[in-house]
């Protein structure tokens, strides 16, 4: 695993702890993070057909920038991830309107 890999699977353990401070406790998303590590359980998430609960629970909780699409997308963690998976999970967000003005202005 490179440094940026594991830089980024630090993340996601971050991200994760994070949620939980806030009441969401992704259980399913800790154990892919402990079985394959960050950066291929993003690949994986962003391989299925469609997003994660998850995301849809962020989406509530107005935390989408705390979600693996949105990390994907973060330019220092470019590398790792190939432009469908990115473009995946802009396609993802923007449907969800991260991109817009925030939903509470």
């Amino acid at each position: 695993m490179s440094s940026l890999e594991q830089d980024f699977h630090r993340e996601m353990v971050a991200m994760y702890e994070a949620q939980k401070a806030y009441g969401y406790n992704a259980a399913y998303f800790k154990q892919m993070l402990d079985e394959q590590g960050g950066v291929e359980a993003a690949r994986r998430l962003l391989a299925a057909p469609k997003p994660q609960e998850g995301l849809y629970t962020l989406w509530d909780l107005d935390r989408l920038g705390d979600s693996v699409e949105a990390y994907v997308l973060r330019i220092e963690y470019e590398a790792p991830f190939n432009e469908a998976e990115r473009a995946e999970a802009r396609r993802r967000l923007d449907e969800l309107g991260y991109f817009k003005v925030p939903r509470g202005e």
